[in-house]
């Protein structure tokens, strides 16, 4: 999604306070392009210096030496090597009412023609870096600095992806871009940390900023390069050729040469002929935000020829053919005032953090997630700390670190529970995630609870309140004994009529039936849920192969691993009681469509032809479903592509073959598109999988 109106500010009202936010100004940029922990969040630097630019604006003979808005980088960082050309900032637009108010200006100082063309690319949230080649070898790595001179970073050489030592042909050229951390990498560079009993880095720029400078630590930690410009002019480089490119010929000529650029993303930099397709280009490098392996807060929009920017011209920090539009920030900073202990239906016991409430992607946030104990002591969090909260996407808030650098020493330890929060019954503390010693039988209620929702049996009817009624009259240990329970038993129950009682009892019956995934997943096994148990009953076809075999043999199943499969064996020891009784009460223990996996690991159950129309396709379903799918669950569209041979997929990605887009399907019908991936409407994919819905 993209902004449609500039972040709110707080006016200045005087002089005094203009010079205070001078000073806030300064000092967040400092810990920001030096060490990477600041104080404030973009957001917030955003809008402190958006005020400060409204009030330089109305007191132009006011405007203090030191002002952020008048260098690049703030001013506050230097270095010894001197820039062949400035490295300048960008100024900021936030919706398309001051988009079009920047492209009126670069066409004024066009002589009132249009541009001829743009680029649109996104901004990136990194280092910015200077790769000087020589003869096609990589020489020299120089950071922005203050845009004039900045800092010798060579040492660095072999560590950045996307940089490589040699270019394809030898040309003499200086690649500028930014440096980053993907996910992958800032997760492997924090277990690095860990290992050599180092703090977890605040935040992937943070971790990318310092580790481009740290000379004498005792690992190396991978970060990524991502090229958006090069120094052309024909002083220094050998291919006058260059000069002559527009943007994204430039960047093509970039890639080809051996350097990453946007053009191995999916949000490559893009041509585009007039504002509307500017735009456009903006709102899906926002649809695609959340999806990527790296982190970007806008979209860059940049005049495409050299003849346009050569005319415009630049300013003294920013040039005036080029702008960046800022997205919503998915990262704030707010403080962390409580952690509360809950516990779940298998009995793990799970921080939480309550939050002052801050507003991050449009959504106000109070509670975070904090994974568990040991994660709490790794990131050393204190009560009243300052800590950077992240947001992306659909994903729960969570608590990523401390902002040491604005602690007052009024902090508090956080204190761990002794006992089971709920029970009062001893911890097991044998793994990072503690669990309640009495396991399941403490989560009782929530245990039946998930076993009958929708996404397992989807028993209609059977609500909280009807389950502690069944646990507290002792009628049902477990979700197993749902179905021997008797009409006179329903009955004896508050509120339950005879009519009521009866529906009850029919929807449980019918719950027999479900597919074993549904069966599976109601069992509550630690590491595996809907997605997981649809993968594990397709693998082995029935619940007595899943019980025969091993933890090698779990392996087998995408998505288990050498950790997982011990633990999803033990967990099925423990639920083995629970099992019996659902045979004995005749539910269902086969997936339709699974391979029936027996003491032959080769027997498979014949099918028919065609019986797989979907075999070896990944899917991604999106929207409302209409026609034949109208009723359909995303749980029973994910089991409809399962018996059709295909893989379900949240998300759309260059891996994906066939997107099924229903009503208001959004942002990812709009990636698709951009990918160039088959997309099919409700009927046209319940026609293809015709065959499979008549079983």
């Amino acid at each position: 999604m993209t902004p449609t109106s500039a972040p709110l500010f707080a006016p200045l009202v005087d002089h005094d306070s203009y010079l205070q936010a001078v000073t806030t100004a300064r000092t967040a940029a400092d810990a920001y392009y030096g060490d990477g922990e600041s104080g404030l969040d973009d957001d917030a630097y955003d809008r402190l210096l958006r005020a400060i630019t409204v009030w330089e604006t109305e007191h132009p003979d006011q405007t203090a030496e030191d002002s952020p808005t008048r260098q690049v980088a703030a001013g506050v960082t230097s270095g010894e090597v001197a820039h062949r050309e400035r490295m300048l900032s960008l100024g900021n637009v936030f919706s398309a009412e001051e988009l079009n108010a920047w492209v009126a200006s670069l066409e004024r100082r066009l002589g009132g023609r249009p541009v001829a063309g743009w680029s649109v690319e996104p901004k990136l949230d990194g280092v910015a870096l200077a790769a000087r080649y020589e003869g096609g070898r990589l020489v020299q790595l120089v950071t922005r600095g203050d845009g004039s001179a900045g800092e010798d970073v060579s040492h660095a050489i072999g560590t950045v992806l996307g940089l490589p030592s040699e270019l394809v042909e030898p040309v003499t050229v200086e690649v500028r871009g930014e440096v980053l951390m993907t996910t992958a990498q800032f997760e492997a560079a924090n277990e690095l940390r860990l290992a050599h009993g180092a703090p977890v880095f605040a935040n992937r720029r943070n971790a990318s900023s310092g580790s481009l400078r740290a000379k004498d630590r005792a690992y190396q930690v991978e970060q990524t390069f991502l090229g958006y410009d090069a120094v052309t002019n024909a002083e220094h480089t050998s291919d006058p050729a260059l000069q002559e490119l527009t943007h994204t010929q430039l960047i093509a000529r970039l890639s080809a040469l051996g350097v990453r650029t946007t053009l191995d993303t999916e949000v490559a930099t893009t041509a585009c002929a007039g504002v509307e397709q500017v735009l456009a280009r903006i709102t899906e490098i926002g649809a695609l935000r959340t999806t990527l392996g790296f982190e970007l807060d806008g979209a860059v929009i940049k005049a495409d020829t050299p003849a346009d920017r050569a005319e415009a011209g630049t300013g003294s920090r920013t040039p005036h053919w080029a702008t960046a539009w800022k997205f919503p920030a998915v990262q704030k900073i707010t403080v962390l005032r409580e952690v509360q202990w809950s516990v779940g239906r298998t009995g793990v016991i799970a921080p939480r953090a309550v939050l002052d409430p801050v507003t991050v992607a449009g959504t106000t946030i109070t509670y975070a997630t904090l994974h568990n104990p040991a994660d709490i002591t790794r990131r050393g969090l204190m009560l009243g700390d300052h800590v950077t909260v992240y947001r992306a996407g659909e994903v729960i808030p969570r608590v990523e670190a401390p902002v040491t650098t604005l602690r007052t020493g009024t902090e508090r330890p956080i204190t761990f529970p002794d006992t089971c929060p709920r029970c009062d019954a001893d911890i097991d503390r044998t793994q990072e995630r503690w669990r309640c010693a009495r396991g399941r039988a403490c989560g009782q209620v929530e245990s039946i609870r998930y076993a009958v929702a929708r996404d397992a049996l989807d028993i209609d009817g059977l609500g909280e309140k009807i389950v502690v009624q069944l646990v507290e009259l002792g009628l049902i240990e477990d979700f197993a004994d749902l179905f021997t329970l008797t009409r006179d038993q329903v009955l004896s129950l508050d509120r339950m009529g005879e009519r009521s009682t009866d529906n009850l009892l029919a929807a449980i019956e019918t719950a027999k039936d479900r597919p074993l995934n549904r069966v599976f997943c109601a069992l509550g096994v630690l590491g595996t849920g809907r997605s997981m148990s649809l993968r594990i009953a397709g693998h082995f076809g029935s619940m007595q192969a899943i019980r025969d075999t091993d933890a090698q043999g779990l392996e087998a199943v995408d998505g288990i691993g050498g950790e997982k499969a011990p633990v999803i064996v033990a967990e099925l020891l423990e639920v083995a009681p629970v099992i019996d009784k659902l045979v004995r009460a005749g539910v269902n223990m086969t997936q339709p469509g699974g391979a029936v996996v027996t003491s032959a690991p080769d027997a498979v159950a014949a099918e028919p032809p065609g019986a797989r129309p979907l075999e070896g396709l990944t899917v991604v379903v999106t929207g409302a479903m209409s026609g034949v799918l109208t009723e359909y669950s995303r749980t029973e569209m994910t089991e409809l592509i399962a018996r059709a041979g295909g893989k379900s997929s949240s998300s759309v990605s260059a891996r994906t073959h066939l997107v099924v887009a229903g009503d208001k399907a959004g942002s990812k019908l709009d990636k698709a598109r951009h990918l160039g991936i088959e997309v099919l409407t409700p009927e046209e994919f319940a026609q293809r999988l015709a065959g499979v819905l008549s079983i």
